[in-house]
């Protein structure tokens, strides 16, 4: 391992903007770890990388505290400095009124948008601390800054998500430690198909007549997050297509 690399662990690496943005730190020389449920993506990942930089992968779910703590704590020395977390990992499930909408679906998303954040965050602090740098860079949304019908929780968990980090880089200033939060809107990724429980056709009527945003463009900005110069923080991004203007204002093209 290159003594000058910077190290970055991504939760969520194995698809979407976590695995995009995996490939680019790798290009710009980061060494990573990368951390997701499915063992056999995360292989695949490492051997895609591993002629470019360092790679190490943990195989873990954010909701189980006990197993992202001891995961964690377990890396290789080598592997222990992280410099770079980006907090990809999360997800929506479901889209129907509170009265009538699944507890489970709650759960899902309270404990990876939420607790999952905070429990990766947690474990991965103590050696920021003690150098006194770091950056962590947690992955909002437009619905964190916006509501919309039948979205009430999956809303709130972002809302979490953009609270925490105004929160965190208060908490963390005194100790030099950066924190961003980059809030997307409409980016078509596997997102839509897990919130429709596989529904295809639902899916793709999300981003129906409108060019969204790609898991590359997201993860170029997250990119240029992280490499800005020592004095330099992107505290917190709005990043939309072009054919959104809010949650609500969608300019969507008839098919010809």
């Amino acid at each position: 391992m290159n003594s000058k690399s910077k190290i970055a662990l991504i939760t969520g690496a194995t698809s979407g903007i976590g695995e995009a943005s995996a490939c680019l730190l790798a290009a710009a020389g980061f060494d990573l770890v990368l951390c997701g449920r499915n063992i056999q993506k995360l292989e695949q990942l490492k051997r895609q990388l591993h002629d470019q930089v360092q790679v190490e992968t943990l195989a873990f779910d954010v909701k189980d505290r006990q197993d992202v703590m001891a995961s964690i704590s377990a890396l290789p020395k080598e592997f222990q400095n992280i410099d770079v977390l980006i907090n990809s990992a999360g997800n929506a499930h479901g889209a129907e009124p509170v009265d009538t909408a699944n507890l489970e679906d709650w759960d899902e998303m309270i404990d990876a948008n939420v607790k999952g954040l905070l429990y990766v965050t947690k474990a991965v602090l103590p050696a920021m601390v003690a150098k006194k740098a770091g950056h962590i860079v947690n992955l909002g949304s437009l619905a964190g800054l916006e509501t919309y019908l039948n979205g009430s929780v999956y809303c709130a968990t972002k809302s979490a998500v953009h609270t925490l980090s105004d929160a965190m880089r208060m908490d963390l200033n005194k100790h030099g430690i950066k924190v961003s939060c980059i809030n997307p809107g409409m980016v078509e990724t596997n997102f839509s198909i897990t919130r429709f429980k596989g529904d295809e056709s639902r899916a793709t009527k999300v981003y129906e007549g409108v060019k969204p945003l790609s898991a590359q463009d997201v993860a170029e900005v997250i990119l240029f997050a992280v490499t800005r110069p020592h004095h330099v923080n992107i505290a917190q991004l709005l990043l939309l297509p072009l054919d959104q203007a809010s949650i609500n204002v969608v300019n969507r093209k008839q098919s010809k």
